[in-house]
Formats: structure tokens, C-alpha cells, sequence
């Protein structure tokens, strides 16, 4: 569970990063009233913190890349 939560944050972070880098424009920012609002601020850092964990998925030996069998279940 705590996998996709982080995979879910880190695409929200991705498509945040992606308006930014193309058109300039932040959505977290606008949603939230601000870069420094705190709920801004919130998101920015449990984007961050679930880019912590998915950093283990580097080092994990049974992954379902490994083993697509497994995504079935």
C-alpha cells in the first residue's frame, strides 16, 4: 500500500515538475495559494518523502519486474 501511495505522489510530482518546467506554471502553488503556503509546503515535502522510499525500489530483489506473474495477484 505504502508502495502506491509513493508511486501516486511521485507521478503528482512529476506532472507538478513537468507544468513548471513547460509552461511555467506551478499547480500545487495555485491550488494552494502559494510556493510557501503550508499546505503547499506539505505536499511538496510527502512528494519528497515518497521519492525517499521509491529509492528502495531499487534494492529490492523480488520485484514484479522480476516476476510479472506476480502482478496478478
Amino acid at each position: 500500500m505504502l508502495d502506491r501511495i509513493s508511486l501516486i505522489l511521485l507521478i503528482i510530482g512529476g506532472l507538478n515538475w513537468g507544468a513548471v518546467g513547460i509552461f511555467q506554471f506551478d499547480p500545487v502553488a495555485w491550488i494552494c495559494g502559494g510556493q510557501t503556503a503550508i499546505v503547499s509546503r506539505i505536499i511538496y515535502t510527502l512528494v519528497a518523502l515518497a521519492a525517499i522510499w521509491c529509492i528502495s525500489f531499487l534494492f529490492r530483489e523480488d520485484s514484479l519486474l522480476d516476476h510479472p506473474d506476480k502482478a496478478a495477484i
